[in-house]
């Protein structure tokens, strides 16, 4: 197996998830976790036992992100950004808020950087023509900041190693932006990264390999395209679903791409096509994954 020769895309979760996302895998739990946003819930799988968890949730959900303490996680709820705890029982705790004047307006993606931050989109949920999405910032002291408005869909987020660069998708736009971090946490010089015509699909969630290449999830692309950091496309894999929402490597070797996929707004002719629609699939590309960036100030020795 190479890069170009990845295997075919296996189903791991029937299809029933209305928008999957957020997928992420887990090292300590050895586990991956999943969202469905708008079934509300929290899914996670263990590969090494096919084991298959479920938790409701009281509002939509977007994503989780590791906590550096290991105590629970950090979650972007409808209403915002929580401080959550899914076993023994569901629990959380307000952390804060950056559109709460906007109750339409829900988190979508995010991810955290090596500084222990938290980058955080946002979408009117309602509807995504209103250019009502930002882009927030949670810093590792709770200060939360938003640094950019006038986003249409925010989504991807995918940050260098080094905390220097991230880039960051308005998906109604097609548009893959580059923006400069600083070592203060401020973007700077944002620019066009890639545009993607209608025919290719809308690029929605990413994340970066060790080899410092980006892989995009395709939304309506049925597929996710792996690319030079330059945005030079590289290779396109064919997925069994029309909405490719989001990818992330996990496993031990951090070697198996897991792919999650949506079923929401697609009509039973679409549905016959693609039936797989609203899985979540694993597949090995040959490439190797960076373990996921987790909230929280560095701990002390």
């Amino acid at each position: 197996m190479d890069l170009m020769n990845p295997t075919p895309p296996t189903a791991i979760w029937p299809a029933e998830l209305q928008l999957g996302e957020g997928p992420l895998w887990h090292a300590t739990s050895q586990r991956f976790f999943f969202v469905d946003i708008h079934g509300c819930a929290v899914h996670a799988w263990t590969p090494a036992t096919d084991r298959r968890q479920s938790w409701k949730m009281p509002q939509r959900v977007g994503w989780l992100i590791p906590r550096k303490d290991g105590d629970g996680f950090m979650a972007g709820l409808q209403s915002g950004i929580v401080r959550l705890w899914l076993e023994p029982d569901v629990r959380w705790e307000p952390v804060a808020q950056p559109h709460a004047d906007k109750p339409e307006v829900r988190l979508n993606d995010a991810k955290a950087d090596a500084q222990g931050r938290i980058w955080a989109g946002s979408m009117d949920n309602d509807d995504p023509s209103r250019r009502q999405g930002q882009l927030a910032c949670l810093d590792t002291d709770g200060r939360c900041e938003v640094v950019e408005t006038g986003i249409y869909i925010a989504n991807g987020p995918a940050i260098a190693p080094d905390a220097r660069w991230m880039l960051h998708t308005d998906s109604f736009l097609n548009t893959v932006y580059r923006y400069e971090l600083g070592a203060d946490g401020r973007l700077g010089n944002k620019t066009v990264w890639r545009v993607f015509s209608d025919a290719e699909g809308t690029p929605d969630g990413m994340t970066l390999d060790a080899e410092g290449h980006v892989w995009i999830a395709f939304w309506g692309g049925a597929c996710i395209r792996q690319f030079t950091v330059a945005g030079e496309c590289l290779q396109t894999i064919p997925m069994p679903a029309l909405q490719i929402t989001s990818i992330a490597f996990g496993g031990e070797d951090m070697r198996t791409m897991l792919v999650t996929s949506a079923r929401t707004g697609l009509s039973e002719d679409v549905l016959a096509l693609y039936p797989a629609s609203g899985s979540v699939f694993t597949l090995h590309t040959g490439a190797t994954g960076l373990p996921a960036c987790a909230y929280g100030a560095p701990l002390a020795a």
